[in-house]
């Protein structure tokens, strides 16, 4: 009954009282959300990037996240929010939430610097007593691979004297029927204690937690909701290849399968896959269960056939251009949407910027337009020189093709129609005949 109910009833004491410190490594579509809805909980927050203009940022006052607004990153700092770039600060946080990246790197093998150099920096500042999450999406075994060893090296017992859970995150950029708060959290702990202690601290920012009988358990879950998802996607992409070729709406189809009550889940194909978890996370998986001897055919089926959508796309403009005597060399081409989905300013992993690569290699003249982004960021992998180009009747007149690749709300589609001299939808957004409209 001594060190570990000691700690145990310590730490849970000091999250249900709000009298914890919460520390959220990583700032960016997960971690900020998170970080705010803990103070909104009434905890006090600190804030981990290695970024400093995210951490200067958001200590002035300003969002870095379109669907966050300045407002709330306000009340935050007024409640007592502090971002920092120094980790030697982690020793004054309770709990350490991880919400770093997961990317894969280029043999699409999971990348686990990002979780590799934040455990570095957290580890000469561990104290006893702590909690720590990790959110990042990975594949099963990763807390006993990557977060045991460096617990272990400062001498700290889970259960005991610290505490460790996996708890995945769930964030979707943009959504307005759930939230941070309100989407159920899955949490599995190295015990059962862990659990125990973690449910306690999640339960300032999270409505509904769900613990879950071990770490690889929510680790795998993880990947279960992200491969479903992916696959399903892969079916409706290849059913929309098989019924262009057919001469088939795919969305009149998927229309009409959908009114059977029971049984279909309608799935809606697209010009590839983004976002940070269905293009990346199903492989995480693929690659861990080589060391397995598995073979996850269906996973890696479905990533080839999203992953091809692009050259679908590529191929149907090079088609519509030839059939008005046009090449796609110095043909100008404006694309519409370069955020991974409608309505945010994500671009991580987005088809769009693929499909423009590829476009800008056969010679294209490319411009973009995107509400949500004004100015093509900087990226490790990807380099354009562009900024949003506004619509109006003259300028979509000046394009040869007009490629709607991600459908946002504010787009005047009826001007589109109207105007632009040809256009190539990859979203379904237009429906019946119309002379000026390729569907792709």
């Amino acid at each position: 009954m001594g060190i570990q109910n000691s700690q145990h009833q310590s730490a849970v004491e000091r999250y249900r009282s709000r009298q914890a410190t919460i520390g959220i490594v990583g700032l960016g579509y997960v971690g900020q959300p998170l970080a705010f809805c803990f103070v909104e909980g009434g905890q006090k927050v600190l804030g981990f990037d290695v970024n400093r203009r995210v951490v200067d940022l958001l200590n002035s006052g300003q969002s870095t996240i379109e669907h966050i607004g300045a407002d709330r990153v306000a009340s935050a700092l007024s409640s007592g929010f502090e971002a920092t770039t120094d980790y030697a600060r982690v020793a004054e946080a309770d709990c350490l939430i991880i919400c770093v990246p997961t990317p894969l790197n280029r043999n699409r093998e999971p990348d686990m610097s990002y979780i590799r150099a934040t455990m570095a920096s957290i580890e000469p500042h561990l104290r006893e007593g702590q909690f720590i999450a990790l959110e990042s999406t990975t594949f099963p075994g990763t807390i006993d691979d990557e977060v045991l060893p460096v617990v272990h090296r400062r001498g700290l017992v889970p259960g005991e004297t610290i505490f460790v859970a996996y708890s995945p995150e769930r964030e979707d950029p943009g959504r307005k029927d759930y939230s941070t708060r309100t989407i159920p959290k899955l949490l599995g702990g190295v015990t059962p204690v862990c659990t125990e202690v973690g449910v306690a601290c999640y339960e300032a920012a999270i409505n509904t937690i769900v613990p879950v009988s071990s770490t690889k358990v929510a680790e795998l879950a993880k990947l279960l909701e992200n491969i479903q998802r992916a696959v399903n996607i892969g079916l409706v992409n290849e059913m929309k290849i098989v019924a262009d070729r057919m001469g088939i709406d795919i969305h009149d189809v998927i229309d009409a399968a959908a009114t059977k009550p029971f049984g279909f889940v309608p799935y809606y194909p697209g010009p590839g896959l983004g976002g940070h978890c269905i293009p990346i996370d199903p492989f995480y998986l693929t690659w861990k269960a080589r060391e397995y001897g598995i073979n996850t055919r269906f996973i890696e089926l479905a990533g080839e056939v999203n992953g091809a959508m692009p050259d679908f796309v590529v191929h149907k403009i090079a088609m519509a251009l030839n059939d008005r005597f046009k090449c796609i060399k110095g043909a100008r081409v404006l694309v519409l949407g370069i955020a991974y989905k409608p309505d945010v300013d994500d671009m991580r992993e987005s088809p769009s910027v693929i499909i423009m690569e590829k476009l800008r290699d056969l010679g294209a003249e490319l411009s973009y337009s995107d509400p949500h982004i004004p100015v093509f960021p900087e990226t490790r992998e990807h380099h354009f020189t562009m900024t949003s180009v506004s619509l109006d009747p003259e300028t979509l007149k000046s394009y040869d093709c007009v490629l709607l690749a991600t459908h946002h709300a504010a787009f005047d589609y009826d001007m589109l129609l109207e105007h632009a001299p040809l256009i190539v939808d990859t979203r379904g957004r237009y429906r019946g005949d119309n002379l000026n409209v390729v569907c792709a």
